[in-house]
């Protein structure tokens, strides 16, 4: 049993190293006591296995020996040669005729079990290895040689696992013929692999008429790849590329890698690998966002969809209504009209991609992040914070900006900045449209991923652009006059519920002690600011009082926010149908009830997903109708980084959070509702 195991997560840990410890215990007998007695010690009773040989050697040829292992019963099985997570394959010692030499045994094609988190790769019921012999040309072939040996295995059940062995003597019969015809045949051509430093990417040449109905991959490398992490494939041709997870306490490396394709369908071939170039893209046929992958053009049009709808989200709406008005005071001039809409649309698109950009490097360093993450960090929250609050404030009136102002057009410098802020302040939000794009981003190659992030910030930056260039959408704008300033304060209003609302999002972040200490250093920030506005309206310098006054407070800031900094608990917000945690493991035992299951994923920033819960999700009637259907409810809360629910959504293709789920009472595969919910649509699906 390998080392890395044991390193695993909680559960998975002590299962595993359960299971080692059962299977080890084979091993602890010294070696030199098997070898004179060559007697078995626990037996077979659980998987008897036989040895036995197909007809009669002959002198240079290849002669085929077979161990069948039968089960006592029918929830016994046993192990391929690299058993998983857990388990132990054989071990196999024959005494041949000198000169004679035994081969690498041959499998069958694996099946999968996963218990608790651990990938097993199992046998049930009967089976057969079978184990070539080399005979030499100057042999003495007459009659069945005298073929003796000794096996050790492991015979488990869901709940239990049993050492095995037993001593051999080759005998005749058997169906060899079958069970040829059970082994993976092994493929003519060489793959080729390259590993990065997430993932093991491989391409097998694989004839595009051979059907894959549920494809999976076993490598028979040990410490590698995550065994129960979800596997992608995608088809270029006659080549079948496969992208896998690499087991994060693995090794990594591997000079050559084999393994078994599986079809799905029982049938499947064995491969072997050597290192070289794997293609991108391909068409996808399995993996986590389906068996299809929609379209190019579908997903453009999505981002830009999804990014022009986070205009009316109440941190980016007025931002960008004031944005808007300045042009209409920015005079007729064409020409810093189309500058700061270009500039503007620039800061919006580069941070978009900068975004993405940061995801992608994330994610191709092995950390577990989706779309968003920055709002998982208390340091980012903190920061928007403070930048919600200056701009509620400047929208107030306490204090102006000369070089980055809101309402004085022409300025492209502060275009620049606005877009920039429009859009780090909107990734909170996926929208509908947008999951879809997003989620395909995550595994298209990076050139494709960071165009769809580009046209997401497009599709952001798309009102205020077309304000710029045309002139005739300018002109249904209201003409300006003293009203401009009487709006301005009124969206300080939008953005003081922003910063607010971000206030409530540091305490769910960090604890009460978090959010006072930060209320304490926006005091102090704020104070400053409105020092530099008296001093603004009376003429004098002012900023360097702003550094006076706002140091010390920020200094304070600095030691005092970290100090007072706790994670959140894992227990989920109150809601009145009282969901239960999300785990793998409870999604699990959740759906072995055979009760239907409502799984939604949410976080304290996303605005959407707050909206769904007031109007659909934390309602009566909804809760009424769950109830009296029996339908159990879960929720996987993803304010903070949660590993386990990045790589849940991630396996289902979604970038981010909302993201809700149905999984019906006959264990049949979950339906992904809308983005947006109403009552009567879970309802519905409750009769």
């Amino acid at each position: 049993m390998s080392e890395a195991r044991m390193f695993l997560s909680p559960v998975r840990q002590f299962v595993a190293w359960l299971v080692a410890l059962t299977a080890m215990f084979v091993l602890v007998v010294p070696v030199s006591a098997q070898e004179e007695v060559r007697e078995a010690r626990y037996g077979d009773d659980n998987i008897s296995v036989q040895l036995v040989a197909d007809g009669m050697p002959v002198a240079g040829e290849e002669w085929m020996l077979a161990l069948r292992f039968i089960p006592s019963a029918p929830e016994w099985h046993g192990y391929w040669s690299n058993p998983g997570d857990a388990g132990q394959g054989m071990m196999l010692d024959l005494d041949l005729p000198d000169g004679w030499e035994m081969g690498e045994p041959l499998y069958p094609v694996p099946d999968r079990l996963l218990i608790s988190g651990l990938m097993n790769h199992i046998y049930e019921g009967m089976y057969a290895v079978l184990v070539p012999v080399r005979v030499p040309e100057d042999a003495e072939a007459t009659g069945l040689p005298e073929v003796t040996g000794f096996v050790e295995y492991l015979a488990c059940t869901d709940r239990v696992c049993v050492p095995q062995d037993a001593a051999l003597n080759a005998g005749q019969g058997g169906d060899f013929t079958r069970w040829r015809a059970e082994v993976a045949p092994l493929l003519d051509a060489s793959g080729y692999f390259e590993i990065s430093s997430d993932r093991l990417r491989i391409a097998v040449p694989l004839p595009a008429a051979v059907d894959l109905s549920d494809p999976h991959i076993f490598i028979a490398n040990e410490r590698l790849v995550d065994y129960a992490a979800v596997q992608t494939f995608m088809r270029e041709g006659d080549l079948l590329i496969a992208e896998i997870p690499l087991d994060d306490f693995g090794t990594k490396e591997a000079g050559t890698i084999a393994g078994i394709l599986s079809f799905g369908d029982g049938a499947g071939v064995r491969f072997e690998a050597g290192s070289g170039d794997v293609p991108d893209g391909g068409k996808l046929i399995a993996g986590p966002i389906g068996m299809q992958t929609p379209p190019l053009w579908t997903l453009i049009l999505g981002a830009l969809a999804g990014g022009l709808i986070l205009n009316i989200m109440p941190c980016v709406f007025p931002i960008l209504s004031l944005k808007a008005l300045s042009l209409a005071r920015a005079g007729e001039s064409e020409a810093k009209a189309r500058n700061e809409g270009m500039a503007y649309t620039a800061g919006v698109v580069l941070a978009c991609v900068g975004l993405g950009a940061l995801l992608l490097a994330l994610r191709a360093a092995g950390e577990q992040v989706g779309w968003a993450f920055q709002l998982q960090e208390p340091g980012v929250v903190i920061l928007l914070l403070v930048l919600a609050v200056v701009i509620t404030v400047n929208f107030a009136g306490l204090f102006e900006l000369p070089s980055f102002s809101f309402t004085q057009g022409g300025e492209p410098g502060g275009a620049f900045a606005t877009g920039l802020l429009a859009a780090f302040a909107a990734t909170p939000c996926t929208g509908p449209f947008m999951a879809a794009a997003l989620g395909a981003a995550l595994l298209l190659p990076t050139g494709l991923a960071l165009m769809l992030f580009a046209m997401l910030g497009l599709g952001l930056a798309l009102p205020f652009l077309l304000i710029g260039l045309v002139p005739a959408l300018r002109k249904r704008l209201p003409r300006p006059g003293p009203w401009m300033e009487t709006f301005r304060k009124v969206m300080a209003i939008p953005m003081g519920l922003t910063a607010l609302a971000l206030i409530w999002l540091t305490v769910q972040l960090g604890g009460r002690g978090f959010g006072l200490f930060a209320l304490v250093m926006l005091f102090g920030i704020v104070l400053a600011l409105a020092i530099v506005g008296r001093l603004q309206r009376a003429g004098k310098m002012a900023w360097p009082a702003f550094g006076l006054v706002a140091a010390p407070f920020v200094i304070f800031g600095a030691f005092a926010l970290p100090a007072s900094y706790a994670a959140p608990g894992s227990q989920p917000s109150e809601s009145i149908h009282e969901p239960i945690a999300f785990s793998d493991e409870a999604l699990a035992e959740a759906r072995a009830s055979g009760q239907p299951i409502f799984l939604w994923f949410t976080a304290d920033w996303c605005v959407t997903c707050k909206v769904n819960e007031s109007v659909a999700i934390e309602r009566e009637v909804v809760r009424d109708a769950f109830e009296e259907s029996g339908v159990i409810t879960m929720v996987g809360d993803w304010t903070v980084r949660d590993e386990e629910i990045t790589m849940f959504l991630t396996d289902r293709g979604a970038a981010g959070v909302p993201l809700y789920l149905w999984y019906p009472a006959d264990s049949g595969e979950p339906e992904q509702l809308p983005q947006v919910l109403t009552p009567d649509l879970l309802t519905e699906r409750a009769k």
